[in-house]
């Protein structure tokens, strides 16, 4: 018996690194998992149906089930195919597991609005593309379900060079938190991860090669998961980093701060200056 016995999954880009581990690993718990991977380049550039047949392939030489998806999780009319593709093949989802990226990073003084547009695109504008459908259909179902999202320590603590990166992946953060919200009553859990690990989208930017062992993309998969599982049937909107066997929460804080009381709360510029280190302890 597996964790994830009699349940449906969809992992976009899926058709290599972090994504592939992430198919695998629900697969093997028993999970009916629909393989979506555009076959594309890092950078975006190019398709093909390889990459997802060849993880799909290795599911079911494993014993599991899988069937393949190419649609791209940038358009509106993908991310609905990407529903239908898993509702024509297993007949339902519970899961989705927003993966699908691309990188084109450049510093902010070089970045023209090609190299941003298609970054967000693929990553957050991807994110809601593929989430609008599938939480629609969960609600109907009236069975709940789990949405996972892919945020980045890039947004959420930034890194020098993926500006555009960087705001696709905070606002993964942000449109998480929102979509937790929306979907408790419906029983629809919504949590994020934050992801590190060696693959082709960071081979160039972790250094040296011996992070392939340390920052296994197999590493994440167990989070995913437990995320997947009822065993995080109480787990919503929540961010996790995960990372060379390390798990932990990373959250939005809000200092204490300082009230002021007197002149109807209207500060000055000098009092917030003089009073800066109360503000932000």
């Amino acid at each position: 018996m597996g964790l994830l016995d009699g349940k449906v999954a969809i992992v976009t880009g899926s058709g290599g690194g972090i994504g592939r581990e992430h198919a695998l690993a629900l697969a093997a718990e028993g999970a009916s998992v629909l393989v979506n991977d555009l076959g594309g380049a890092r950078d975006g550039t190019g398709e093909g149906t390889a990459m997802a047949d060849q993880v799909v392939e290795e599911i079911r030489a494993a014993g599991g089930e899988a069937a393949p998806s190419y649609d791209n999780v940038a358009t509106v009319e993908g991310g609905e195919a990407i529903l239908k593709g898993a509702l024509d093949a297993f007949g339902k989802v519970d899961v989705l597991v927003n993966n699908a990226g691309i990188l084109r990073d450049k510093t902010l003084a070089k970045m023209d609005e090609g190299l941003w547009d298609a970054v967000i695109a693929v990553h957050l504008k991807g994110t809601y593309c593929c989430t609008r459908p599938v939480f629609n259909h969960m609600k109907e179902r009236g069975e709940g379900g789990s949405i996972i999202n892919t945020s980045s320590t890039s947004g959420l603590e930034g890194n020098f060079g993926q500006s555009n990166y960087g705001a696709a992946k905070a606002g993964i953060a942000g449109f998480t938190r929102c979509v937790a919200l929306e979907g408790q009553k419906a029983g629809i859990r919504c949590n994020a991860i934050a992801p590190v690990a060696f693959t082709r989208m960071t081979e160039d930017l972790m250094g040296a090669p011996t992070m392939k062992e340390t920052m296994d993309p197999k590493l994440i998969a167990p989070l995913i998961v437990f995320l997947a599982s009822d065993l995080s049937k109480d787990v919503t909107q929540t961010t996790f980093f995960v990372g060379g066997g390390k798990i932990s929460e990373m959250r939005m804080v809000r200092t204490e701060g300082v009230t002021k009381s007197d002149e109807g709360g209207l500060w000055t510029p000098e009092e917030i200056a003089a009073r800066l280190p109360e503000i932000l302890a």
